[in-house]
């Protein structure tokens, strides 16, 4: 691969002057909260897509943090004087960041764009000019080897993963740095690699400029990096997923065929991880004609891990092929060429009988139970971000049941989850509800039918009385049979807790 027609970077073995730079930032309010509050929520929210022209005539002033804006989030060419009240710019032209442009003036290098951390820490993400948003932003036309900021799915995977103190974490392909940064919060040491050698220097600037620690960075794909004796506390990754015919962009085509490199990132993660140890991706799966998609997705999980596989979107093959068409600016050029290969993308499809492509999440957990716990799902509507302690809890919930057995379960006291409401649905004026749904407004925020018995039994539920006693009372109410009521009622708790709906309180 080859980056001669991309910008030099700044160097990564200067972390004085990324620390000066650093603190001058601070100094002028470069950070999130500073930016919507000089720009505006509209304004601020064009920047994520790409539309700098808001942003521009929001920074028509002389202040600093205007002057910041312009030049390292519009990339527009500032007079070193200006840039001179406000950074050390002659120890940022020497290193890099900045580079002198005609007689008086300086630009910027890359895109310095400030992060909020997720308790408030102000951070940096350096990526290359004109690549600050991830995913299918439409940036023109990409070169091999750019390397893109935060975008939707680097968000979603960092907001969906767990958050426990560990010793070792790895971000495979870790592009600008983004879950490396977030892993140096809990991880004693973070390893990051990728395929490309300008984004571990990218990484390494991110890192510097955000004030954490350095990782340990290695170049090469997937797991190749890695030596045989390395085990980790948490593997994550946004690797390359798209399904494409070629691999013309390395932040986004894997080159392998089909869903391969996915598959394979999450059949090796196994033996790379510690006992408890989790592995999350971000990933695309071919829906395949004859074939079902979920059985393919268990088929990906490694022996010794429990699995938690929810697919939040799905698109047919022209969907798919004309979002990352756009994602690389082909929609932009000659009509001919992007005919071409749009036929190219449906031609790859159409080989492997791919009727359409899902997108999602996937969480191992390495397991020492001979029975692991494989959940696929489908689960397209909105969930509450940061998730990570939600998917924690889920596995917690996967021990607590597989450690229970029916009788265990009777024997046990829950109390309803928080912030659970009970909706009743029917016709009006009818005596009783066609059915009763309970919803959550926390996590997941699911829904699933209940009978009028497991209605009341969640509603009574604060942990005071067992199981069996709360059925045995509710068989009285409605004139049941207890034995029987206890018989057929464990699945609908067992249902319950997997859901988060109940929570077992000892």
């Amino acid at each position: 691969m080859s980056n001669s027609s991309l910008p030099t970077l700044p160097a990564s073995d200067r972390p004085e002057v990324a620390a000066r730079l650093r603190d001058a930032l601070l100094g002028a309010s470069f950070t999130a909260d500073g930016l919507l509050e000089l720009l505006g929520a509209p304004a601020y929210a064009a920047l994520a897509r790409s539309e700098t022209v808001p942003a521009l005539r929001a920074t028509r002033g002389d202040t600093p943090l205007e002057t910041l804006v312009r030049l390292f989030l519009l990339q527009q060419p500032v007079p070193h004087a200006r840039v001179a009240d406000v950074l050390p710019v002659t120890a940022c032209v020497e290193s890099g960041w900045l580079v002198s442009v005609g007689a008086d003036e300086v630009a910027a290098t890359v895109d310095v764009r400030p992060y909020g951390g997720p308790e408030g820490e102000d951070w940096f993400i350096v990526s290359d000019l004109g690549c600050a948003v991830g995913g299918a932003g439409g940036i023109g036309s990409r070169e091999e080897g750019v390397v893109l900021g935060v975008g939707g799915a680097s968000t979603t995977l960092a907001g969906i993963t767990v958050r426990t103190p560990v010793s070792a974490a790895l971000d495979l392909g870790t592009g600008s740095g983004i879950q490396a940064l977030h892993a140096a919060r809990h991880a004693t040491r973070v390893t990051a690699t990728d395929v490309n050698p300008r984004a571990l220097h990218i990484t390494a600037l991110t890192l510097a400029l955000s004030g954490a620690p350095a990782a340990d960075l290695r170049e090469g794909s997937l797991f190749e990096p890695v030596r045989d004796d390395e085990t980790y506390d948490l593997i994550v990754s946004n690797p390359p997923f798209v399904i494409s015919p070629g691999a013309r962009l390395t932040y986004r085509d894997g080159g392998m065929g089909g869903d391969d490199l996915c598959r394979s990132l999450v059949q090796q993660a196994g033996e790379r991880l510690r006992e408890g140890g989790f592995a999350q991706f971000l990933a695309n799966w071919q829906h395949v004609e004859g074939e079902d998609w979920q059985d393919r997705l268990r088929s990906w999980v490694p022996r010794g891990c429990d699995a938690w596989i929810v697919q939040r979107e799905v698109q047919d093959v022209t969907q798919y092929a004309e979002l990352w068409l756009r994602d690389a600016g082909d929609h932009r050029g000659d009509t001919a060429a992007y005919e071409a290969l749009y036929d190219a993308w449906l031609d790859e499809f159409e080989a492997r009988k791919v009727k359409a492509v899902g997108f999602g999440w996937i969480t191992l957990r390495r397991t020492d139970s001979d029975a692991p716990s494989i959940t696929v799902e489908e689960w397209p509507h909105p969930v509450e971000q940061p998730l990570g302690d939600t998917v924690r809890v889920h596995f917690d919930r996967v021990d607590y049941l597989r450690a229970h057995d029916d009788a265990a379960l009777l024997a046990a006291h829950f109390r309803l989850a928080p912030e659970i409401i009970q909706e009743q649905v029917g016709l009006p004026g009818a005596e009783d509800p066609e059915h009763v749904v309970l919803r959550q407004h926390r996590g997941m925020r699911r829904a699933t039918k209940v009978d009028t018995v497991g209605a009341g039994f969640a509603g009574v539920c604060d942990g005071t009385l067992s199981a069996g006693r709360i059925l045995d009372a509710i068989a009285q109410l409605v004139g049941e049979d207890p034995v029987l009521l206890r018989d057929r009622t464990p699945a609908q708790i067992r249902l319950l807790v997997e859901q988060g709906f109940l929570e077992p309180t000892g």
